[in-house]
């Protein structure tokens, strides 16, 4: 077993290597096929290889592009069966990281609670592996605060790293009633670019098809890089108009880094991507949105 998850592991990294360079030859060839068709001149880093370009050009079907990807191998069973959602905490958590802890089982259907005791990680993935879990999913706390929120998708990855702020917990609102466990429907508003497309599947991915009489509704809204997630139930009062209420719990992500591997290869698998904070223009940059 562990010699066949090994060798599926390299082809998979194979692929995904391979992809890049089909990516960039895809590129140059959109730009050769733009300039033909608005008759201008070919670029010129782009002149000593466009015949041999132009004539790969006649071999491709439209609307082919980007058909298959790594992320075809990564959620390969996306949308035909329910995920399944491991959720854990950091050693020795304190009592209200174990409350977010069990809300966030509530927001995700059918997920999973487990102590995490003295387990090592190695362990955690290997017995999620065993029982067919999809999604580990790791928060982690500063004082009692939750801080840190940690997406590992399995069996290949990948692994998003999120830092939380500004967590408001459904056990800090007095009277507020039962959550609904019904499949939500997903709102996802600002995930326009190349990466932000990326964090959006890594997240809905997470959430099983919902039912079109599903009365529940959760939000993951970008704006500035900061991912805010809501969660509402809806109610319908006549045929124009929809109460909307609020159950919690309610905070803020924000992506730091996200690892082609899974949680316990942190020491040897490839970072995708990985937000810089220590250079000129980190405060202006959008990385999520390509407005």
């Amino acid at each position: 077993m562990l010699r066949r998850e090994a060798r599926l592991r390299r082809e998979y990294l194979y692929r995904k290597a391979r992809e890049e360079a089909q990516r960039s030859a895809q590129e140059r060839k959109e730009r050769l096929r733009h300039a033909l068709e608005e008759n201008h001149l070919i670029p010129t880093e782009l002149r000593q290889e466009a015949l041999a370009l132009q004539g790969s050009l006649e071999f491709d079907d439209a609307g082919g592009e980007g058909v298959t990807s790594h992320v075809d191998d990564e959620y390969r069973w996306a949308g035909v069966e329910d995920p399944k959602v491991m959720i854990t905490t950091s050693r020795d958590p304190s009592s209200r990281l174990k409350m977010f802890a069990k809300e966030l089982k509530l927001v995700f259907p059918g997920a999973q609670r487990m102590n995490r005791g003295r387990h090592e990680v190695g362990a955690l993935v290997r017995a999620c592996k065993a029982n067919g879990v999809t999604d580990l999913l790791v928060v982690h706390e500063h004082r009692g605060t939750p801080v840190g929120l940690i997406v590992s998708h399995l069996p290949f990855g990948p692994t998003a790293y999120f830092t939380l702020c500004n967590v408001v917990m459904r056990h800090d609102i007095p009277d507020l009633g039962t959550m609904s466990e019904a499949k939500p429907h997903l709102i996802t508003h600002g995930f326009s670019s190349r990466l932000g497309k990326r964090v959006s599947d890594i997240l809905r991915y997470l959430f099983p098809m919902p039912k079109d009489d599903s009365h529940r509704v959760i939000t993951f809204a970008n704006q500035d890089n900061y991912i805010s997630f809501r969660h509402h139930v809806y109610k319908k009062i006549d045929h124009r108009n929809v109460e909307l209420t609020e159950v919690g719990p309610r905070f803020e992500l924000k992506l730091y880094m996200i690892r082609l591997g899974m949680l316990e290869q942190e020491a040897t698998a490839d970072v995708e991507w990985r937000w810089h904070p220590y250079t000129n223009t980190a405060r202006k940059r959008v990385f999520l949105s390509a407005e």
